[in-house]
């Protein structure tokens, strides 16, 4: 045998191999190579090794010790790499390595692959992909250069343990054959089983899926699983169509075992300039009688559904019009059969869609937003015909800073509204009745059969209301010598009003009327002059800085005028706090409404800086009526103002406070104070700290009744939320809400169910005395979750208490249940226990 060493045994020696093994025995003995444009530049393969041996007998070339082959982007690692010039292959053996031109790492005992890497066999193998997900076998096969065969191979997105690489991961598919081709993107599994910490879960016969390339693909998605008794257990098979790489379409048909088949499907399409959506849903109902009869459920339609649809388009880098919209057969239907709904509004008792279409156009100095509303609601309470269609509604604003003639900031706003209602929404004084049951048992107008100014609320007018209002402000700050801030102030608001009322409205031939309806245009006219003076003084000591600053606000304007004209549809909340204490246009919510008379508003600020991290502020303040006629005592349709703090000359004293001791700790927290007596009309305060091992929040609101607002009872709560790190991953939360109001309601209706039963005996029941205290629940929560580099874990359970107040007759508990496995997908459920209200959904018991 002869045998050719290289000539000396470097740490680090290079041979190009251009011309196959011929070329490796030359370059090995020191004899000259072949000129290098002779070869291909693809064909260059680099050799890195301590030691180059050529076997004449066996016309084999082998590279030992810490061998480095560099051929085509791959990279071949290994102790030892050995070419065999008949059959063309390459076996390399001794901790095998190779890293692929994507950035894949394939290890193993031994690669029997052919002279261009590209195919062969590999003993013990491991593959570490770019995005972390690992395949290993005691063997595999690579044909084509694109499809991975692994016998007995097993498949994770899992990080191995680092004091335990042995250890299996938390998930891991172990099967008879994993087979991943390239081409398609796909990797197939036959016979597997799905294992979590090396235990057997769920067995698969075969199952496939897109590989870690893939961002869109055409196939099955996770199954989603329902289970209600109105529906029966279900379960829908979502497939995906990848028709092109800008749109796509979604078909899920859910299987029933007491409905039938919803069907839904949902079509992207993105474009150049923007996106939009469709989804439509749809079933032939089989067990109607699993449903509450009209009006409070669907007992009466055999076909239910919905339509939703969003999108957004930019015209220009300025400009935007989009839309958001949905509509359903009914207003079960969503809760029913467990239908997403992007435009769905839900507080604990009130539900509504909401659908709009907008075009929005911004720059740095303007805003102008055109759209329009539609509302469903979703709760039986809320009744179609009282629900307003808003279009349109134009808002514009251009502001301009350091105009030439004036200095200081210009604004001018605009905003145009117009709405139209088919049925009036009253309510009645002084018990609020916000929930209209429109059931032929029930007065349409909840006692308002004709309105009276003290006794019923107009929430909303029957017919078409429209407004435009226009409005030109300037302001400029001055600063004098002593470091006093000026800033003088200066607008002209004008309205237009036309309202044309639908005078009356009829159910079970009882009429509902206002006084003075007749229809109208009419205008409002408010110009205000104001100044504002601050004096902020700064301190420094030890222990931090300080800033104490006075600050003293007096707008004039004449009085607001045809109060009780206007149809208050956008300013029909108020609520006086810091926040609006120095507002300059008005302290009502929107524009039906506007401040009138002369006003004067005085606080103090302090803010304090203490270290790196702590800090505190704190606001005091209050508001004087000094001429004209106050606004808030007088009362429009709904009695806004009333009760509000605005409504006396001298106002309530409003406070605000925040405090951060140290970095994670937050205490926040405002009151509105009767100037008077001192006592509490509203309070909000709120304390949360977090850190990486816990995270925890306590809030507090009390509200005293506003009997002229419809509300005899005040409002109290308590909120307590926190979640805690048990464990690496591992998170505990829970959340409960106190209604602290709540046990003196069920006294006093305890109280009025005796004084009945004591006047009729034969007709009233005893009442049950509610042996209940202050700490009421309201509602609970508890869950736990697991989240790493390859699975979210989740588990919760939910309760909200029946009120019985606004129609709940049952608890409502519900259990949620999620899994993501990272490559595999998403496995989501809930179920809820015992039963809900069966007025509220529409389910009959």
């Amino acid at each position: 045998m002869a045998r050719f060493a290289a000539a000396t045994a470097l740490a680090s020696s290079l041979a190009y191999l251009l011309a196959g093994p011929a070329y490796a025995q030359n370059r090995a003995a020191g004899s000259q190579p072949a000129p290098a444009a002779a070869a291909k530049p693809q064909a260059r393969m680099v050799v890195d090794a301590r030691e180059l041996v050529y076997d004449n007998d066996k016309k084999t070339v082998a590279a030992v010790g810490d061998v480095q082959i560099l051929y085509q982007g791959r990279t071949i690692e290994a102790d030892r790499v050995v070419y065999d010039q008949a059959s063309k292959r390459v076996i390399a053996v001794g901790n095998a390595r190779i890293t692929e031109t994507n950035g894949t790492v394939i290890t193993g005992d031994k690669f029997n692959l052919t002279d261009d890497f590209r195919d062969g066999f590999i003993d013990s193998l491991r593959v570490v992909n770019p995005d972390r997900t690992r395949f290993s076998a005691p063997r595999a096969e690579r044909t084509d250069g694109e499809t991975f065969v692994f016998e007995k191979g097993i498949y994770t997105a899992c990080e191995p343990c680092k004091d335990n690489p042995e250890r299996p991961p938390l998930w891991q598919v172990r099967a008879a054959r994993i087979i991943h081709k390239k081409s398609e993107q796909t990797i197939y599994y036959e016979d597997a089983r799905l294992e979590f910490a090396g235990i057997p879960m769920a067995y698969l016969p075969y199952m496939s899926g897109p590989d870690s390339t893939v961002k869109r693909k055409s196939g099955f998605l996770s199954p989603k699983f329902i289970n209600t008794s109105a529906l029966g257990f279900g379960v829908g098979l979502p497939y995906f169509l990848n028709l092109a790489p800008n749109y796509d379409l979604t078909l899920t048909p859910t299987f029933l075992t007491r409905q039938g088949v919803l069907g839904q499907a949902e079509w992207r399409h993105r474009l150049v300039s923007g996106s939009y959506a469709i989804r439509a849903s749809g079933i032939f109902q089989q067990d109607k009688d699993a449903f509450l009869a009209s009006p409070l459920g669907p007992r009466d339609k055999e076909f239910r559904g919905s339509v939703e649809t969003n999108g957004k388009f930019f015209i220009n880098q300025s400009w935007t019009f989009g839309w958001n919209a949905s509509m359903s057969t009914d207003r079960w239907f969503y809760k029913n059969y467990r239908i997403r709904n992007e435009s769905l509004s839900s507080t604990t008792y009130l539900q509504e869609s909401i659908s709009t279409a907008y075009l929005n156009g911004q720059s740095a100095t303007a805003w102008f937003d055109l759209r329009g509303y539609y509302f469903q609601p979703l709760n039986y309470q809320d009744w179609q015909k009282q629900q307003p269609v808003v279009l349109p509604v134009l808002d514009y604003d251009k502001r301009i800073h350091k105009p030439s003639f004036l200095g200081g900031e210009l604004d001018f706003s605009v905003n145009v509204t117009s709405l139209t209602r088919n049925t009036a929404a009253f309510s009645e004084l002084p018990q609020q009745k916000t929930y209209l049951i429109t059931t032929p048992s029930y007065s349409l107008y909840d006692g308002c059969a004709v309105y009276q100014k003290n006794t019923c609320l107009v929430r909303g007018l029957a017919g078409n209301v429209s407004r435009a209002t226009a409005q030109v402000a300037w302001r400029r700050n001055f600063i004098d010598p002593l470091g006093q801030i000026w800033t003088p102030y200066a607008s002209l608001r004008a309205d237009i009003f036309s309202i044309n009322p639908d005078t009356s409205g009829v159910i079970n031939s009882r009429v509902a009327t206002i006084a003075d309806t007749s229809d109208e245009v009419f205008g409002r006219a408010m110009p205000a002059i104001g100044l504002m003076y601050r004096y902020p003084f700064v301190a420094k000591t030890g222990w931090g800085t300080h800033i104490i600053e006075p600050v003293a606000q007096i707008v004039a304007r004449p009085n607001e005028t045809n109060s009780l004209r206007i149809a208050n549809e956008d300013a029909q909340s108020l609520v006086f706090d810091a926040t609006n204490l120095f507002e300059w246009s008005s302290k009502f919510s929107g524009y039906d409404r506007v401040e009138g008379g002369s006003r004067a508003n005085v606080g103090a600020l302090y803010t304090g800086r203490f270290g790196k991290d702590a800090f505190a502020n704190f606001l005091v303040g209050q508001s004087f009526q000094l001429g004209g006629r106050n606004s808030f005592p007088i009362s429009d349709l709904l009695n806004t103002g009333l009760n509000s703090g605005l409504d006396t000359d001298s106002s309530d004293i409003v406070t605000r406070a925040q405090i951060s001791p140290f970095q994670g700790f937050f205490l926040t927290g405002a009151a509105r104070l009767n100037a008077t007596t001192f006592e509490a009309q509203r309070i909000d305060a709120a304390a949360t700290y977090s850190n990486s091992i816990i995270s925890a929040s306590v809030g507090y609101g009390r509200y005293e009744p506003q009997p002229d607002l419809g509300i005899s009872r005040r409002r109290e709560g308590l909120s307590l939320n926190g979640s805690l790190r048990v464990a690496e991953n591992w998170r505990l939360r829970a959340g409960v809400l106190f209604d602290l109001d709540k046990y003196k309601y069920d006294r006093e209706r305890y109280r009025d169910a005796y004084a009945s039963y004591l006047a009729a005996p034969a007709v009233a029941a005893m009442p049950v005395y509610p042996n209940t205290g202050p700490l009421q629940t309201a509602s609970t929560s508890l869950g736990i979750n697991y989240t790493d580099e390859c699975t979210i874990f989740d588990i919760s359970y939910s309760q909200s208490y029946a009120d019985r107040q606004a129609g709940a007759t049952k608890d409502t508990r519900t259990v949620m249940f999620r899994l993501e496995l990272r490559t595999l997908g998403e496995l989501s459920y809930q179920q809820n226990l015992g039963g809900t209200s069966t007025t509220g959904d529409g389910v009959g018991q």
